[in-house]
């Protein structure tokens, strides 16, 4: 959620998601901040897209959607037509670039008196796409809607959504791992210039389909090396929970576990843990003979250690 706002230059504030998920979820997390009314738009249509991702999409839906994006009726001081798909008074549609007088059009989508109609044939293929690969359908529907653009306001927002809404179906689950619009934030700049090259150029989606797919891989694979971080992470504490370690030991070793740039030293022990370098050298010494640490090859004042995780 946090990411797909990024990528239209909206910053949502972490702390508020998680809270507005949590109490969805009437998950106890202590002292929650109270969320902003934009945030808990964002979040409404994302856990609905998932959670009820086997829910037929209609225009009532995507109506909701758009209006719980914004809650104010406005984008910035820009007045919108909330709920409703734009009319022509937003034409020419276009996505733009670059200072007044010296913009640079990117793509212009269809005339508003043909949203209706786009927006009919578009839903009717969602719910029945006949025999198409389910996650081609998440590229393809993502690809679609946002050549529509059927709001006036908002749509790249919805189309993530849309996408993350057949990814579920695909996986006959609500519950995921990944998250494709961290991804496609990480290759903001390539996303956007795949879209203009497609919506510029002829009906051939295979270039689109293909950059969908590789990214949707590696979103995977990057939901992966952070799961098993989390899972050494996890496992490495529960060998040490009984353990009488102090402060300074903990806090080192959480360093390490989160991804400790370098080579650890006694001197950056010392640094980290604000401490003297007899105490570093101490607590170092104490977790070696524990098994949580060992020396790296070499020695003398290069003597650098690392976590030993399969313990």
């Amino acid at each position: 959620m946090v990411k797909s706002s990024e990528i239209e230059g909206e910053r949502l504030e972490p702390d508020q998601v998680r809270s507005s998920i949590a109490r969805r979820l009437g998950i106890d997390i202590g002292a929650l901040v109270p969320a902003d009314r934009d945030v808990e738009g964002v979040v409404e249509m994302m856990l609905d897209a998932t959670g009820a991702c086997e829910e037929p999409l209609t225009d009532k839906r995507l109506f909701a959607w758009h209006a719980s994006l914004f809650p104010t009726g406005r984008s910035g001081m820009k007045k919108l037509r909330v709920g409703e798909w734009r009319d022509a008074a937003d034409d020419p549609m276009q996505v733009v670039s670059g200072p007044m007088g010296k913009e640079t059009v990117h793509y212009e989508a269809p005339p508003a008196e043909r949203v209706p109609d786009e927006m009919r044939h578009f839903l009717q293929w969602f719910e029945d796409p006949g025999g198409s690969d389910p996650v081609l359908v998440a590229g393809l529907a993502h690809l679609w809607f946002v050549s529509i653009h059927p709001f006036d306001d908002g749509n790249g927002r919805i189309a993530r959504a849309i996408a993350d809404m057949a990814l579920a179906r695909s996986e006959k689950t609500g519950q995921r791992y990944y998250s494709m619009s961290a991804q496609i934030r990480r290759e903001r700049n390539d996303y956007y210039r795949m879209l203009e090259r497609t919506q510029k150029a002829d009906l051939d989606v295979t270039s689109w389909q293909r950059w969908f797919l590789e990214c949707l891989l590696r979103a995977i694979e990057g939901a992966r090396d952070t799961l098993s971080a989390v899972l050494d992470k996890a496992r490495f504490w529960e060998r040490f929970a009984k353990e009488p370690l102090n402060e300074r030991q903990i806090k080192v070793l959480n360093r390490l576990l989160d991804g400790f740039e370098g080579k650890l030293t006694s001197s950056k022990w010392a640094k980290i843990a604000k401490c003297s370098q007899d105490t570093a050298h101490r607590d170092i010494t104490d977790l070696i003979e524990r098994g949580a640490l060992e020396k790296d090859p070499g020695g003398g004042r290069s003597t650098s250690y690392s976590l030993v995780i399969d313990g």
